[in-house]
Protein backbone atom coordinates (compact mmCIF):
# COMPACT_ATOMS: atom_id res chain seq x y z
CA UNK A 1 0.00 0.00 0.00
CA UNK A 2 1.46 3.35 -1.06
CA UNK A 3 2.29 5.84 1.65
CA UNK A 4 1.55 9.56 1.72
CA UNK A 5 4.93 10.58 0.29
CA UNK A 6 4.85 8.20 -2.67
CA UNK A 7 1.30 9.28 -3.49
CA UNK A 8 2.41 12.92 -3.28
CA UNK A 9 5.19 12.20 -5.78
CA UNK A 10 2.59 10.85 -8.21
CA UNK A 11 0.50 13.99 -7.82
CA UNK A 12 3.53 16.08 -8.79
CA UNK A 13 4.73 13.78 -11.59
CA UNK A 14 4.08 15.50 -14.97
CA UNK A 15 4.57 12.12 -16.64
CA UNK A 16 1.35 10.82 -15.08
CA UNK A 17 -1.97 11.62 -16.69
CA UNK A 18 -4.18 14.08 -14.86
CA UNK A 19 -6.77 11.48 -13.83
CA UNK A 20 -4.08 9.43 -12.06
CA UNK A 21 -2.68 12.52 -10.37
CA UNK A 22 -6.14 13.43 -9.12
CA UNK A 23 -6.69 9.85 -7.92
CA UNK A 24 -3.36 9.95 -6.05
CA UNK A 25 -4.36 13.20 -4.31
CA UNK A 26 -7.61 11.60 -3.24
CA UNK A 27 -5.68 8.59 -1.94
CA UNK A 28 -3.51 10.94 0.14
CA UNK A 29 -6.63 11.62 2.18
CA UNK A 30 -6.63 8.00 3.33
CA UNK A 31 -3.37 8.84 5.12
CA UNK A 32 -4.18 12.35 6.34
CA UNK A 33 -7.59 14.02 6.32
CA UNK A 34 -8.05 16.55 9.14
CA UNK A 35 -11.77 17.09 8.51
CA UNK A 36 -12.42 13.47 7.59
CA UNK A 37 -12.07 12.14 4.03
CA UNK A 38 -15.14 13.66 2.38
CA UNK A 39 -15.01 17.02 4.12
CA UNK A 40 -11.28 17.45 3.47
CA UNK A 41 -11.79 16.65 -0.22
CA UNK A 42 -14.64 19.16 -0.41
CA UNK A 43 -12.40 21.76 1.26
CA UNK A 44 -9.55 21.21 -1.22
CA UNK A 45 -11.91 21.33 -4.20
CA UNK A 46 -13.42 24.62 -3.08
CA UNK A 47 -10.16 26.32 -2.14
CA UNK A 48 -8.37 25.30 -5.33
CA UNK A 49 -11.35 25.62 -7.66
CA UNK A 50 -11.85 22.19 -9.17
CA UNK A 51 -14.88 19.94 -9.13
CA UNK A 52 -15.08 16.84 -6.93
CA UNK A 53 -15.46 14.62 -10.01
CA UNK A 54 -13.23 16.51 -12.48
CA UNK A 55 -10.96 14.13 -14.40
CA UNK A 56 -9.29 16.65 -16.72
CA UNK A 57 -8.27 19.75 -14.82
CA UNK A 58 -5.30 22.05 -14.41
CA UNK A 59 -2.57 19.95 -12.74
CA UNK A 60 -1.32 23.13 -11.07
CA UNK A 61 -4.49 23.20 -8.98
CA UNK A 62 -3.90 19.62 -7.86
CA UNK A 63 -0.35 20.48 -6.82
CA UNK A 64 -1.53 23.59 -4.96
CA UNK A 65 -4.07 21.46 -3.08
CA UNK A 66 -1.35 18.95 -2.27
CA UNK A 67 0.93 21.74 -1.01
CA UNK A 68 -1.77 22.84 1.43
CA UNK A 69 -2.40 19.29 2.60
CA UNK A 70 1.32 18.57 3.02
CA UNK A 71 1.92 21.71 5.05
CA UNK A 72 -0.98 20.87 7.37
CA UNK A 73 0.36 17.33 7.76
CA UNK A 74 3.84 18.65 8.61
CA UNK A 75 2.37 20.92 11.29
CA UNK A 76 0.44 18.05 12.85
CA UNK A 77 3.31 15.53 12.70
CA UNK A 78 5.62 18.05 14.41
CA UNK A 79 3.05 18.37 17.19
CA UNK A 80 2.80 14.59 17.48
CA UNK A 81 6.57 14.35 17.88
CA UNK A 82 6.45 16.90 20.71
CA UNK A 83 3.52 15.05 22.27
CA UNK A 84 5.36 11.70 22.14
CA UNK A 85 8.51 13.25 23.62
CA UNK A 86 6.47 14.73 26.48
CA UNK A 87 4.81 11.40 27.22
CA UNK A 88 8.21 9.66 27.31
CA UNK A 89 9.48 12.21 29.80
CA UNK A 90 6.37 11.83 31.95
CA UNK A 91 6.63 8.04 31.95
CA UNK A 92 10.30 8.30 32.87
CA UNK A 93 9.27 10.50 35.81
CA UNK A 94 6.63 7.97 36.87
CA UNK A 95 3.55 9.84 35.60
CA UNK A 96 1.40 7.18 33.93
CA UNK A 97 -2.11 8.61 34.22
CA UNK A 98 -3.45 10.07 30.97
CA UNK A 99 -5.20 13.44 30.99
CA UNK A 100 -8.16 14.50 28.84
CA UNK A 101 -5.93 15.82 26.04
CA UNK A 102 -3.87 12.62 26.03
CA UNK A 103 -6.97 10.44 25.81
CA UNK A 104 -8.35 12.47 22.88
CA UNK A 105 -4.98 12.55 21.14
CA UNK A 106 -4.65 8.79 21.24
CA UNK A 107 -7.82 8.47 19.14
CA UNK A 108 -6.66 10.86 16.41
CA UNK A 109 -3.04 9.75 16.11
CA UNK A 110 -1.85 10.42 12.56
CA UNK A 111 -4.20 13.37 12.09
CA UNK A 112 -7.22 11.71 10.49
CA UNK A 113 -10.31 13.50 11.73
CA UNK A 114 -8.33 15.70 14.09
CA UNK A 115 -10.86 18.48 13.40
CA UNK A 116 -13.56 16.21 12.02
CA UNK A 117 -16.59 17.71 10.32
CA UNK A 118 -19.68 15.50 10.42
CA UNK A 119 -21.27 17.34 7.49
CA UNK A 120 -18.78 17.09 4.58
CA UNK A 121 -20.05 20.38 3.14
CA UNK A 122 -19.73 22.38 6.37
CA UNK A 123 -16.15 23.07 7.39
CA UNK A 124 -13.75 25.99 7.90
CA UNK A 125 -12.72 27.87 4.76
CA UNK A 126 -9.31 28.90 6.15
CA UNK A 127 -6.17 27.07 5.00
CA UNK A 128 -5.72 23.69 6.65
CA UNK A 129 -2.31 24.52 8.22
CA UNK A 130 -3.81 27.55 9.96
CA UNK A 131 -6.73 25.50 11.29
CA UNK A 132 -4.34 22.86 12.65
CA UNK A 133 -2.17 25.53 14.31
CA UNK A 134 -5.22 27.04 16.03
CA UNK A 135 -6.22 23.64 17.37
CA UNK A 136 -2.70 22.94 18.65
CA UNK A 137 -2.62 26.34 20.37
CA UNK A 138 -5.90 25.50 22.12
CA UNK A 139 -4.59 22.10 23.19
CA UNK A 140 -1.51 23.76 24.69
CA UNK A 141 -3.34 26.71 26.29
CA UNK A 142 -6.01 24.71 28.10
CA UNK A 143 -9.82 24.77 28.14
CA UNK A 144 -11.74 27.74 26.76
CA UNK A 145 -15.29 28.85 26.11
CA UNK A 146 -15.30 29.09 22.31
CA UNK A 147 -14.45 27.06 19.24
CA UNK A 148 -10.65 26.87 18.99
CA UNK A 149 -10.79 27.09 15.19
CA UNK A 150 -13.13 30.02 14.45
CA UNK A 151 -13.72 31.52 17.91
CA UNK A 152 -17.43 30.92 17.42
CA UNK A 153 -19.50 30.86 20.64
CA UNK A 154 -22.14 28.37 19.44
CA UNK A 155 -21.03 24.99 20.77
CA UNK A 156 -23.75 22.41 20.14
CA UNK A 157 -24.08 18.82 21.27
CA UNK A 158 -24.60 16.28 18.49
CA UNK A 159 -25.85 12.80 19.19
CA UNK A 160 -27.11 9.73 17.40
CA UNK A 161 -28.62 6.37 18.18
CA UNK A 162 -27.22 4.22 20.94
CA UNK A 163 -26.38 1.54 18.38
CA UNK A 164 -24.27 3.73 16.09
CA UNK A 165 -20.95 5.37 16.90
CA UNK A 166 -20.05 8.41 14.84
CA UNK A 167 -16.64 9.99 15.54
CA UNK A 168 -17.93 13.57 15.28
CA UNK A 169 -20.61 13.18 17.94
CA UNK A 170 -20.27 15.37 21.01
CA UNK A 171 -19.47 19.10 21.04
CA UNK A 172 -19.60 20.63 17.57
CA UNK A 173 -19.10 24.25 16.54
CA UNK A 174 -22.38 25.62 15.22
CA UNK A 175 -20.47 28.17 13.14
CA UNK A 176 -17.67 26.30 11.31
CA UNK A 177 -18.88 22.73 11.80
CA UNK A 178 -15.81 21.14 13.41
CA UNK A 179 -16.03 18.59 16.17
CA UNK A 180 -14.46 20.32 19.16
CA UNK A 181 -12.30 18.15 21.44
CA UNK A 182 -13.86 18.09 24.90
CA UNK A 183 -10.39 18.67 26.35
CA UNK A 184 -10.27 22.23 24.94
CA UNK A 185 -13.63 23.28 26.41
CA UNK A 186 -14.34 24.34 29.98
CA UNK A 187 -16.81 22.35 32.05
CA UNK A 188 -19.20 25.31 31.75
CA UNK A 189 -19.03 25.32 27.94
CA UNK A 190 -19.64 21.57 27.87
CA UNK A 191 -22.57 21.89 30.27
CA UNK A 192 -24.18 24.62 28.17
CA UNK A 193 -23.76 22.52 25.02
CA UNK A 194 -25.34 19.51 26.71
CA UNK A 195 -28.19 21.63 28.10
CA UNK A 196 -29.14 22.74 24.61
CA UNK A 197 -29.09 19.17 23.28
CA UNK A 198 -32.31 17.33 22.53
CA UNK A 199 -31.90 13.53 22.16
CA UNK A 200 -33.04 12.03 18.86
CA UNK A 201 -36.44 10.39 19.01
CA UNK A 202 -36.61 6.63 18.64
CA UNK A 203 -37.35 5.38 15.14
CA UNK A 204 -39.63 2.68 16.55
Amino acid sequence: MAGFRSLARQVRDPGCDTALRRYSLRKCLERFAPYGHRATWDHLCRRHRFGPEDRELDPGRLVAALDELEEARAVWLAYEEQFAARRRREKHEGLRRLGAVDDWHRRVWGGNGVVRCGDPEVHPSDPLPEVIRRLITALEDGPGERCPVCEGPRIEWRSGSAETYEPWLGPVCGDCGVGVPRAVLTSGALARARAGHRPLASAA
